[in-house]
């Protein structure tokens, strides 16, 4: 096995796509089981808090940076474990970045993440976060998880049922959070057209080619780039985490005072997107929220703002620091939840020191 290399100092800036950041103690690229385990004995021996870095869209680290070891597994092979008549299985690695798995899918003719494509970020996140668009969830194909304990460094198969998945999240960003390295992850694809797809506005745009899923992959892309939802370096609004804060799920008592703040402000009920979550629980559009709470696209005069395609995504104008951005994030949070008594709950991972 070959020595793993720790570079010192590195830029996280560098490596996020929200561009903001300090430096990293350590960083260290793995590419096997073998080398992981390398890398937490040496972070054990050095005493040295490890914290596991994909494509960086989905984390927001501290001007201060991280006095730890960062893994970024290099992993990237897509392997076909098992092909029956009507669905194919994949092992694929977690560097693999996420949309070109995607790709690799709509081209071979397997369905099931299509309307997941343009999303940025390496496979080994999407179960941490159980990445979801346009009506699909990756939890809907994932057979199972292979992990590494960065405690001991022993290696666990996690089946779908063990991943503990949510809107939103799963048991990786709960009660297991921090303590695995995702290494690979299995998806269980179908070999047929995809389904009429669940997002009203994507049906619209594919038109009579609901079916078909280049049509589908191509639409979702389009979608994405109107809104500055897909990693563009020629579109302003690039530095960016993507979608900033997660839809909220509310209980009867919340939408209670939602909808009386509604009336107050002479904005019909009706008019608010209200999904029902099973058992008195009803999931809000956070946009939505933020708009009519006064926080619009292009909102904010400094260096940190909200995009001018998507009021949901907080950018980097080009010269903003870690704090500029939490500092927006959490004016928004105070606005939104002064107004209509909601907490909006922020998607990405906070790392290192935030006051």
């Amino acid at each position: 096995m070959s020595e793993i290399q720790f570079e010192s100092g590195v830029s996280m800036a560098g490596l996020t796509t929200l561009a903001v950041g300090g430096c990293a103690r350590y960083l260290a690229r793995p590419n096997t089981i073998a080398q992981i385990r390398s890398c937490l004995e040496r972070a054990s021996r050095e005493g040295l808090e490890v914290f596991v870095l994909g494509g960086g869209s989905n984390l927001l680290v501290s001007d201060d940076g991280f006095e730890g070891l960062v893994l970024s597994p290099q992993n990237t092979e897509i392997e076909c474990i098992e092909k029956s008549a009507d669905s194919v299985a994949l092992k694929v690695g977690a560097g693999c970045v996420w949309d070109d798995l995607v790709e690799f899918c709509v081209e071979a003719g397997y369905s099931g993440i299509e309307c997941l494509s343009g999303i940025p970020g390496c496979v080994g996140a999407a179960p941490i976060q159980n990445i979801g668009a346009y009506g699909q969830e990756v939890a809907e194909v994932i057979e199972s998880v292979v992990c590494v304990a960065k405690a001991d460094g022993s290696s666990k198969e996690y089946t779908k049922a063990d991943c503990g998945f949510g809107y939103r999240t799963s048991s990786f960003k709960t009660h297991r959070l921090g303590l695995d390295v995702v290494v690979e992850v299995t998806f269980r694809l179908q070999l047929r057209p995809p389904a009429t797809p669940r997002y009203p506005e994507l049906i619209k745009a594919c038109g009579e080619n609901c079916n078909d899923l280049r049509t589908l992959r191509e639409t979702v892309l389009k979608l994405r780039r109107r809104k500055s939802m897909v990693y563009d370096q020629a579109d302003a609004n690039h530095r960016s985490a993507g979608s900033f804060f997660v839809n909220p799920i509310v209980d009867k008592i919340v939408l209670k005072q939602v909808h009386e703040a509604l009336t107050a402000l002479s904005i019909p009920i009706q008019d608010m997107p209200c999904f029902e979550q099973g058992a008195e629980a009803w999931k809000l559009s956070a946009a939505w929220l933020m708009d009519r709470a006064g926080f619009g696209k292009g909102f904010g005069d400094g260096a940190a703002g909200l995009s001018t395609n998507h009021c949901l995504a907080i950018v980097n104008r080009g010269d903003a620091q870690a704090s500029d951005i939490a500092e927006l994030a959490r004016e928004i949070q105070e606005g939104v939840l002064k107004r209509f008594g909601v907490t909006l709950a922020p998607e990405p991972v906070y790392l290192g020191g935030f006051i």
